[in-house]
């Protein structure tokens, strides 16, 4: 894998987001967006699945200095929290990376929120780039050893972690490289099957 691309984990296996009601009109959302060993299925080539999950000690070193919270890894401007104006907040504990965001008051802070309160918008996500990984033949499985800088956490639709609070999507690169890696690993696999 090329050292730092920026890879989404779009789905989440059991990230779990909800809204915090509040007295004072403010629209605040937590959760989990990153769950630690935690395994996922990327792929399935035939029956064989291919995982992937985040080692505890990822995050350690991690430049989280300027992260936002958006919808969907939005590539244009649906920004709703940021820690470097304090409007979001991240913490690591032994079950992952836990937010709070208080969501701006846009039309698109709005609309998440309320689609967060009904229970519609459940999943998180994050984008980051990876610096280390390996990978279990016997088992299948990608571990990501360490993230370099962490960009976003992102309320998303369908999340690939479905256990983390709010969950995350399936893992795409934005770099071009990594439709071609993933293609030379199933490849790989059926050479081998």
């Amino acid at each position: 894998m090329p050292k730092d691309k920026i890879y989404h984990a779009k789905v989440s296996v059991g990230c779990e987001m909800r809204a915090v009601d509040t007295d004072d009109g403010t629209m605040r959302v937590s959760g989990y967006a990153m769950l630690f060993d935690n395994p996922t299925v990327l792929y399935s080539i035939g029956r064989q699945n291919i995982m992937e999950c985040i080692d505890s000690a990822a995050l350690d070193g991690c430049d989280m200095s300027d992260v936002v919270f958006d919808r969907g890894h939005a590539m244009e401007d649906k920004l709703l929290a940021r820690t470097k104006n304090n409007t979001l907040t991240l913490s690591v504990d032994n079950k992952g990376l836990y937010f709070e965001a208080e969501i701006a008051n846009t039309q698109e802070g709005r609309d998440t929120y309320e689609l967060i309160k009904r229970g519609d918008l459940r999943g998180c996500s994050f984008a980051a780039s990876i610096t280390e990984q390996s990978y279990d033949d016997s088992t299948y499985t990608y571990k990501i050893l360490k993230f370099k800088k962490l960009f976003d956490v992102a309320a998303v639709t369908f999340p690939a972690y479905e256990d983390t609070e709010l969950t995350a999507e399936q893992r795409s690169a934005l770099g071009i490289d990594a439709i071609e890696e993933l293609e030379l690993e199933k490849a790989k696999l059926l050479a081998c099957c």
